[in-house]
């Protein structure tokens, strides 16, 4: 079934589980002309597990944090031209800390479609599994790489109300937890 394009789609990812991918970003993932991705080795295997079928003529591009600017211009030319593109990450909905909001909101300013296919959401899910009060809450994202930067942040929100929600990497979260 065709889509409703030309657009940008921000499509949520499996967290893990590839039967947690939705039949509508499914079929975002089939019909785009391109998939933006992070990594597009593990974008390719994603769809792969998640059985989106003619991946051989499927194009990645890789599209991360250091590459976003260079990127960006190439990307609004194929939105202009009528093309199709889809933004993922590598697990979760794209955006929450992962590169592209430069996009969208070029692609808001250009006045070129912007749509999410929502689905799973790291922190989303993460906040209804603790058992800790859900509201009010602040998601902070992935937190500094230095001891002195996580303090720092830490710090900042250590009067704000509610749960805080972020990322860290396994062999730093004991260390981030005790500050």
């Amino acid at each position: 079934m065709p889509l409703t394009s030309p657009r940008l789609w921000i499509v949520a990812t499996p967290l893990g589980n590839p039967g947690d991918l939705s039949p509508r970003a499914r079929e975002i993932l089939e019909n785009a002309d391109l998939i933006l991705a992070e990594d597009t080795r593990r974008a390719l295997q994603l769809c792969r597990l998640c059985g989106i079928r003619d991946l051989q003529g499927r194009r990645f591009l890789s599209f991360y944090d250091h590459n976003e600017a260079e990127r960006q211009e190439e990307v609004l030319r194929l939105l202009r031209e009528g093309r199709d593109l889809a933004l993922i990450s590598d697990a979760g909905t794209p955006l929450l800390a992962d590169p592209g909001y430069r996009l969208v909101r070029a692609c808001r300013k250009e006045g070129l479609p912007v749509s999410p296919a929502p689905g799973p959401s790291a922190p989303a899910a993460a906040l209804s599994a603790a058992g800790i009060a859900p509201l009010p809450h602040t998601f902070l994202g992935f937190l500094p790489r230095d001891t002195a930067g996580r303090e720092a942040l830490l710090e900042s929100f250590a009067h704000v109300p509610g749960s805080l929600i972020f990322f860290e990497r396994k062999d730093r979260l004991k260390e981030s937890l005790a500050l």
